[in-house]
């Protein structure tokens, strides 16, 4: 049995939805062929890196229960096209176009010139797939097709942006990771009519689309706000924080967000550490921020699910942070 063959049936064994055009793709496509790191990691369901910047960002190829679970939800069928935002290496681009057919089409988009050439080398031949730079997630790609039917966005973003969710046609869709850095849930949104509908799919932990914005550096403040929300939102659920905690740390982020976006990060633009706003911030709400502080280092370090790895089991523990996986 080959080590694809091997981790499949551990997925469905996993409780992973793995569809036989999904399968047959899996076998067939070699995810060798799109990264030049190490690929044992991916056969114990974990995600590979396939570029790194100079700046310290790095972008993956999803864990295999991941990229099963998105093709299954995408509905796919021959002869359809398919927008792919995020390059992920180019491999669940050719995964798509080998389920698609010949007839198919899929048209990848990254705002990252090097992803993309990174992508463009890898599927030489793979001629029913076309990649090409995205000015912005926000922003609508020039000469781009009108109405959309499938939609796959590969990384963390807040909403749909405008130009995308309206030229989803009737009874098309997309599926992203929808929230914000701390964590998402994978939505499906559905064009029916004249109104959209969204369905949770369930929580998930994806990287920003833009490998420039996995780029180490301080954090700065509406990252802190969207981890506190995650936090409170957790705290709550467990009924370990009462009132007065809670309002403070609300407060806290509201005057987060409203600090200048161009603020220096703390220890930079020659701003003392002790007068940088944000840390000042933070010392007003010190006794209520430092008591959270455990829970706010498990949420930059969230337990992740690795149903394809051998002998996993949904009580182990995870030591590290992993994208594009489902929490547990």
């Amino acid at each position: 049995m080959t080590d694809m063959a091997a981790l499949l049936r551990r997925l469905v064994k996993g409780g992973i939805s793995v569809p036989e055009h999904v399968h047959k793709a899996m076998l067939a496509v070699d995810v060798a062929d799109f990264t030049d790191y190490d690929i044992e990691p991916f056969f114990a369901d974990r995600p590979i890196p396939f570029i790194e910047t100079d700046e310290g960002g790095l972008k993956t190829i999803s864990a295999p229960h991941m990229i099963a679970t998105l093709l299954h939800h995408l509905e796919l069928a021959q002869e359809q096209e398919v927008v792919i935002i995020g390059a992920k290496g180019g491999y669940i681009a050719a995964l798509v176009a080998m389920i698609v057919g010949e007839r198919g089409r899929v048209r990848l988009l990254d705002p990252s010139q090097l992803a993309v050439e990174h992508v463009q080398s890898r599927l030489t031949h793979w001629p029913t797939v076309e990649s090409r730079v995205l000015e912005a997630v926000e922003v609508a790609p020039v000469a781009f097709p009108g109405e959309l039917n499938r939609v796959l966005i590969t990384g963390q973003i807040r909403e749909l942006p405008e130009w995308l969710s309206s030229r989803i046609v009737d009874g098309g869709f997309a599926l992203a990771p929808l929230g914000n850095t701390a964590g998402q849930h994978l939505m499906k949104v559905e064009r029916q009519g004249d109104e959209m509908y969204s369905t949770d799919l369930g929580p998930v932990s994806f990287g920003p689309v833009d490998v420039k914005d996995t780029e180490t550096g301080p954090m700065n403040p509406n990252e802190l706000a969207d981890l506190l929300e995650l936090t409170i939102e957790t705290c709550d659920e467990l009924e370990m924080i009462d009132d007065d905690e809670r309002n403070a740390m609300l407060d806290l982020i509201v005057n987060l967000r409203q600090l200048p976006e161009d603020l220096p990060p703390p220890g930079e633009g020659g701003i003392p550490m002790s007068e940088h706003p944000m840390v000042q911030l933070m010392w007003e709400s010190s006794p209520s921020f430092l008591r959270l502080w455990p829970m706010l280092q498990m949420m930059l370090h969230p337990n992740l699910a690795q149903p394809g790895a051998v002998d996993w089991n949904e009580d182990d523990d995870d030591d590290g942070q992993h994208f594009d996986e489902f929490k547990r």
